[in-house]
């Protein structure tokens, strides 16, 4: 059976009720117009049999006929409790918005809520092309990456409580597609290697000198300097290390030099030294 006309029916199919009125189904899964006139309001110029003399129902008819595996979109029973006129679901949607557009859009409503409530009953998972239809929205906005696409997934499932997209209902689907598209996801900030930059060549060969030569020496440190393109090594005896700017230190001690120098500050220190030793 093609896709424009209604399941057969089934135990589990739930009753199309458009109001207080539950419309009738034949075997193969019509419905039933008469029932579908009164939901209406059972008004004399909105029968069936009205509907049914339309040029563009008969149109409508043919089409419907022409494509689809059943082999009459209207069949009319005679007799019985099920007497009347049944029709397809595309035939109860064209009656519907030939009565009114209240009523279409009654029928319309009425319809998608027995679709829900058929997927509900059933727990129907996802099919493999919804599947696909995740997977790619995903895929774009993790963009490869394999970190990402695991905290995606992780919130998808706990937002709809389940263990794996794979047992998301079909219900659920349209909701799936519109959290993840609204998803707000933010790359984890990957931690940056401190790498020690490298010695140039010329100061480890200095260094594996000094290691060579004066190893074991009483020599804790050394200072290396590099000037006109040469460079020398000096040991450094305990406590001494050349870490002052001389240039710097050379102007602030000229300075208190001329303090020294301008008054008899030197010379009453050297007299208290002098006293100082003598004694």
């Amino acid at each position: 059976m093609s896709n424009l006309t209604q399941n057969l029916v089934n135990p589990n199919t739930q009753p199309l009720v458009i109001g207080d009125f539950s419309i009738r189904q034949d075997e193969e899964g019509r419905y039933s117009l008469a029932d579908l006139h009164k939901a209406s309001g059972n008004l004399a110029k909105h029968k069936p049999s009205n509907f049914l003399r339309v040029e563009q129902t008969q149109e409508l008819i043919n089409e419907i006929e022409q494509f689809s595996d059943m082999r009459s979109a209207v069949k009319v029973i005679n007799g019985g409790n099920n007497r009347g006129t049944y029709a397809v679901k595309e035939m109860v949607y064209s009656y519907a918005m030939w009565i009114s557009a209240k009523f279409h859009l009654m029928v319309i409503r009425a319809y998608d809520a027995m679709v829900m409530q058929t997927k509900v009953n059933s727990r129907q998972v996802i099919t493999p092309e919804q599947k696909d239809t995740l997977h790619k929205i995903v895929d774009h906005k993790v963009n490869g990456n394999q970190g990402l696409r695991a905290q995606v997934w992780t919130r998808h499932n706990r937002h709809f409580k389940i263990n794996s997209y794979h047992e998301l209902l079909a219900i659920h689907f349209d909701d799936a597609v519109k959290y993840l598209l609204e998803m707000e996801v933010k790359q984890r900030a990957e931690k940056q290697e401190v790498k020690a930059l490298p010695y140039p060549q010329e100061v480890i060969h200095v260094a594996q000198q000094i290691s060579n030569e004066f190893n074991n020496s009483r020599y804790d440190s050394w200072h290396v300097s590099a000037r006109n393109g040469v460079l020398t090594a000096m040991p450094l005896p305990p406590g001494f290390y050349p870490t002052m700017d001389i240039a710097e230190f050379t102007k602030r001690f000229d300075s208190v030099l001329d303090l020294l120098y301008g008054t008899d500050t030197l010379r009453v220190g050297r007299h208290f030294l002098r006293e100082r030793n003598s004694n």
